[in-house]
């Protein structure tokens, strides 16, 4: 760990994550081993980062977030408070040969407060998910989601802004 790097010492961080420089890890967070975060993010308060995350750089992730084996978070990602992330299709608590589905949230996307995304899909780049929606599917770059079942609402630019079809 660089050292500018803040962890509270509430935080449980495993000797086998990295985590990059200017990262500021809060209040009872838990960052398991293999893990790697990235250079100036903000893992807040409550969150669960799994073994074998990876999360890219200047990515905010907010409070009581849990983010599960099997996903990966791409650079610049905002990932609003009390999202969910699954990694198996078919949970029981009996299946000992369940396996892990990956899900790819790619560079710049926005993922809006209590929504949950279920395993298996891709968030295209820059992509905005809107608070609560359920995203059940891969979701285009430059899209806005929102729903249950979430669906494509409009296409917006980089900044978030609604663009002309």
């Amino acid at each position: 760990m660089a050292n500018d790097t803040y962890i509270d010492q509430s935080a449980h961080v495993s000797a086998g994550a990295k985590i990059g420089a200017g990262t500021k890890v809060w209040i009872n967070t838990q960052i398991r081993e293999n893990t790697s975060i990235g250079d100036n993010c903000i893992i807040s308060k409550d969150v669960y980062i799994d073994a074998g995350v990876s999360i890219g750089n200047r990515c905010k992730i907010q409070n009581s977030v849990s983010v599960y084996q099997g996903v990966t978070i791409e650079d610049d990602v905002f990932v609003g408070p009390n999202v969910s992330f699954t990694n198996d299709k078919v949970p029981r608590a009996f299946n000992s040969e369940w396996s892990i589905i990956p899900t790819l949230v790619k560079q710049g996307a926005s993922l809006g407060a209590n929504s949950t995304v279920i395993c298996g899909i891709t968030l295209g780049e820059y992509c905005m998910v809107a608070a609560g929606s359920v995203v059940t599917k891969d979701v285009e770059p430059y899209s806005l989601v929102m729903g249950n079942p979430a669906v494509h609402y409009c296409y917006i630019d980089k900044m978030g802004n609604k663009v002309d079809d």
